[in-house]
């Protein structure tokens, strides 16, 4: 609402004469030191340096005072003020004098009453600062206004002002916006009495808004404080999105690795040509994280894909039991690891840990891959096979093909001594009737096979440490 006049970044301007800045007399003598003093000092050392600028109303020569100072409890500012003697237009602007925070800031002050001064209160605005009050629903938008060191009241001064700076055109052309306006700035004027509490917020992405607490530095109960990281739009916003990608901690990271494919160059299985493979990172609901690695050769066409999982062997060994009775069970996800053994007892089938790979599909999905495994095999459908074989994996296949249908009910059984393997539990968090899991201790044998009987991780260094 408010114009901006020109601050000390326009001396440079047509018609502007720059001056010549005043030091103080303390830096004169001594050269060394903050040249930021206290907000409050009055020992007559703060002088303000003045700056001969241009007048972006009259066109006129003006006077730009900088003044650079620290804010109790806060961080150093420059306030700049301009003054136009031809046509007395003022204006005044802050800024801030150190960079961007590491976080952003948000301030929510409950003002209560009048009483206790607090829409007398220091406020430092940003121009990058969202200020609003929900009750009214009133906000002042990022970029709308030059950063600004004043009050409260003085902030609902300028926005009743900005309004009320159109009135008379917007009278003239449209009485009905002109008279709802009038409206909200009586309600604007209303909370200056403070007759009832209203919550007075502000939200810089930058970090160097700042709401005074008059009790600092103990704690002030009308007044919250929060900082937060800011969002990648809020990066960009503030023209900070790569430094803030390279700031975030793991976890954040993290999260955008699992929102990213990731891709890596390799070669083909089959025919070895230069190929591609990608990779992401997949959270399972109720389980935990897993990597898909998918590969495409353009060469020859073959595809393939892979799932890792994400964690490390958990303690005890897991056997899933599903009861398969109705075709929507095909729907089913299934993580199904490389150590992952699968069982169907109604067929006599077992297909052993490592057989398929890992894989990340449906209970069809599964079965499907179990029919094509059956079907491709050369010693049981092919010229060597036996007839009485070849009609018993007919059979198997049809049999098969029907609980793929929902036309026969079965039991399938994971059995993953690495308990890396999952089935989707479609009443989560709710109990499965259909579905049992259990835990169980691995064998010595299955530990063998797993590679932990030799692993040691308990006082390796101490044990390498005396070997030497």
């Amino acid at each position: 609402p408010e114009r901006p006049g020109p601050a000390p970044q326009h001396p440079g301007e047509p018609g502007a004469a720059p001056g010549q800045a005043e030091p103080s007399p303390r830096q004169a003598a001594a050269g060394t030191g903050s040249v930021f003093r206290a907000l409050s000092a009055e020992d007559g050392e703060q002088r303000p340096a003045e700056i001969e600028s241009l007048c972006m109303k009259c066109f006129c020569s003006g006077v730009t005072r900088l003044l650079l100072t620290r804010i109790p409890f806060f961080r150093e500012v420059i306030v700049s003020s301009f003054t136009c003697g031809s046509c007395s237009w003022a204006n005044t602007e802050i800024q801030a004098a150190g960079r961007i925070q590491e976080r952003g800031v948000r301030y929510s002050l409950t003002v209560s009453s009048r009483q206790v001064s607090d829409m007398d209160r220091q406020v430092v605005k940003t121009d990058c600062a969202t200020a609003r009050i929900p009750e009214l629903d009133f906000e002042i938008p990022a970029f709308s206004q030059k950063g600004v060191l004043t009050t409260i009241e003085g902030l609902i001064d300028r926005a009743v002002a900005g309004l009320e700076q159109d009135q008379p055109v917007r009278r003239a052309t449209d009485q009905e916006v002109a008279s709802k306006i009038d409206e909200f700035i009586g309600k604007l004027k209303q909370l200056k009495e403070v007759h009832s509490p209203f919550t007075f917020i502000i939200d810089d992405p930058s970090g160097n808004s700042f709401v005074e607490n008059p009790r600092a530095p103990q704690k002030d109960d009308a007044l919250v404080v929060t900082h937060y990281r800011r969002s990648p739009q809020q990066a960009a916003m503030l023209g900070l999105q790569g430094e803030e990608l390279d700031e975030r901690p793991d976890d954040d990271a993290a999260e955008d690795l699992r929102n990213e494919v990731l891709q890596f160059n390799t070669n083909c299985p089959e025919c070895n040509a230069p190929a591609s493979t990608n990779m992401k990172l997949v959270q399972i609901p109720h389980f935990k994280e897993v990597i898909i690695m998918a590969t495409n050769c353009d060469s020859c066409g073959h595809r393939t894909n892979e799932v890792k999982s994400g964690g490390a062997i958990e303690p005890q060994g897991t056997r899933i039991t599903l009861r398969i009775t109705d075709p929507s069970d095909m729907t089913r996800d299934i993580l199904k690891s490389e150590t992952c053994s699968v069982e169907i007892p109604e067929l006599e089938f077992e297909l052993g840990m490592g057989a398929l790979g890992g894989k990340f599909t449906t209970l069809e999905g599964l079965l499907k891959d179990i029919r094509d495994l059956v079907e491709r095999n050369p010693f049981s459908l092919g010229d060597s096979s036996t007839p009485s074989r070849t009609g018993k994996l007919q059979e198997f296949i049809g049999k098969l093909q029907e609980i793929i249908e929902g036309k026969a009910k079965a039991h399938l059984i994971l059995d993953d001594p690495a308990g890396n393997s999952y089935l989707q539990n479609v009443y989560a968090p709710e109990e499965d009737p259909e579905l049992r899991v259990e835990r169980y201790e691995r064998s010595f044998e299955q530990n063998e096979d797993l590679g932990l009987n030799d692993m040691k991780t308990e006082g390796y260094e101490a044990e390498e440490a005396s070997g030497r």
